[in-house]
């Protein structure tokens, strides 16, 4: 929206957080506190946003050059009028509307930004304020209303008395303003209080002083005027934003076994027809095709999964690519920057690191592929081992389509396997293979008749078996 530009204000330490963290820097699903106050605001058709930031400022700076905004500095924490003031002197001069949001606040939505904006244009007042009815109301400051339904004050509950703090309406702090009364209104702000600060919420009362009118709007879902103060309480809106995720993806055709189950984070996207069983997390930038199923523990982080691929029970991926109709699992680990090519299977207590597995192709026990390059319809037998790290640096093995590699190898990089060839069982491949052809390392076998008979009969004893009557090695 033309125009409207948004203060957040994001100086706060959170004490109660326990924590060396500013509080808007916690994760909530997967993303900062107040980077989901800033989400909503874009959403809402804010362009311009200041963060007005305090204690642990560079644990907050990823979230602000997220979003394109500028940073205000609030040296000491002098309450929210303060941090306000800090906020309006690095807006934008074509802003004539401004929206202050709590950095701690990140259950908002942008209908709800929008509504309030719209609802100070349409009573013609200096600000909007948004409230909510709360059961609990202790900690939040409260709504005092005029009889035309206008605010009246807002108190704050440390100066509040026990008649006002029975009342349910509450401030959330976050208020649309038009921006040459708060320009007018914050200079005159006081400090008189049993916080000694500077109250946002003294505005209310500039604005009776000056003949304006304040208006409320109540907040549709309470949910969306709680402020993070305590672990619990993050735990708590990480809860209600993964009930959104879920509620929003299974009305868009997705599948959730058991949806009390399952922690999908805020920027995962997954395709219709997928069905996620119980136990599962997807997190980051992790994208999901159509029709793709994931059973049981697995876990898969920035990830990009193909339609129709199957990830079987307690597979784990991290910043991998998996293409259209692979089969992974169980207990498979794509460590990062793992292509899996199209059809192709990794299959139980398979390793894969830095490599490209071809269309097709197959490792389906006991492996490690590290730092390879893996053709078309390759087979790789269990207990293979790309031997790629000398201790200083990594080397690459290739493998060229149709390449058979027969178990408990040991590929000792750099090494090329030309198409076509075979690798016997057992083999150490330390020179490069030409293409069709057979690879043996094998040391010769040694086979000595009746040895057990003769020097350890009581192993056959112990499993049951006769003891072969032999003569001494060398006798006729």
């Amino acid at each position: 929206m033309k125009g409207i530009s948004a203060i957040i204000l994001a100086a706060g330490q959170g004490r109660r957080m326990r924590s060396a963290m500013p509080k808007v820097a916690h994760a909530a699903l997967g993303k900062p506190v107040a980077w989901h106050v800033a989400h909503a605001a874009k959403a809402a058709g804010v362009r311009d946003m200041v963060f007005v930031l305090g204690f642990g400022r560079d644990k907050v700076l990823p979230t602000v050059e997220a979003f394109g905004g500028k940073v205000a500095i609030q040296e000491s924490q002098f309450g929210t009028g303060d941090a306000a003031r800090c906020g309006l002197a690095e807006l934008p001069a074509g802003a004539k509307e401004v929206v202050v949001l709590c950095g701690d606040a990140p259950l908002i939505g942008p209908a709800t930004i929008r509504a309030l904006l719209a609802e100070r244009r349409r009573k013609g007042a200096v600000a909007a304020v948004l409230t909510g009815v709360l059961d609990d109301p202790a900690g939040y400051g409260r709504i005092l209303r005029n009889p035309d339904g206008t605010v009246a004050r807002i108190v704050e509950e440390k100066d509040a008395d026990a008649s006002i703090r029975k009342i349910q309406e509450v401030n959330s702090g976050t208020y649309a303003f038009d921006r040459a009364f708060l320009e007018r209104g914050l200079p005159r702000l006081s400090d008189v209080n049993a916080q000694r600060e500077y109250y946002l919420t003294d505005l209310v009362l500039e604005a009776l002083a000056q003949g304006q009118r304040v208006v409320p709007l109540a907040a549709r879902d309470e949910d969306e005027v709680r402020g993070i103060n305590s672990r619990r309480e993050l735990a708590e809106a990480t809860r209600i934003l993964l009930k959104r995720k879920l509620g929003a993806l299974m009305d868009s055709g997705v599948t959730f076994v058991d949806p009390d189950r399952v922690y999908v984070e805020t920027e995962v996207r997954i395709g219709q027809d997928t069905i996620v069983e119980p136990g599962v997390m997807l997190m980051g930038a992790t994208r999901i095709g159509r029709g793709v199923r994931i059973q049981t523990g697995c876990v898969v982080e920035d990830c990009v999964v193909g339609d129709g691929v199957h990830l079987k029970p307690y597979t784990v991926l991290a910043s991998s690519r998996v293409r259209k109709n692979a089969i992974l699992g169980p207990f498979s680990h794509l460590r990062p920057q793992a292509d899996i090519g199209e059809g192709a299977h990794i299959g139980n207590f398979v390793e894969v690191k830095k490599s490209r597995i071809g269309k097709g192709s197959k490792a389906n026990h006991l492996t490690y592929i590290g730092d390879a390059v893996v053709g078309k319809k390759v087979n790789v037998g269990a207990g293979t081992i790309t031997c790629n790290y000398d201790g200083i640096s990594k080397y690459q093995t290739v493998l060229g389509d149709g390449v058979f590699v027969g178990s408990d190898t040991m590929l000792v990089a750099p090494v090329t396997v030309g198409k076509g060839a075979l690798i016997g069982a057992g083999s150490t491949i330390t020179k490069n293979v030409p293409p069709y052809a057979l690879a043996l390392s094998r040391s010769e076998q040694k086979v000595s008749e009746f040895w057990v008979a003769r020097k350890k009969p009581e192993l056959l004893k112990k499993a049951g078996l006769p003891v072969p009557s032999v003569k001494p090695k060398g006798e006729k």
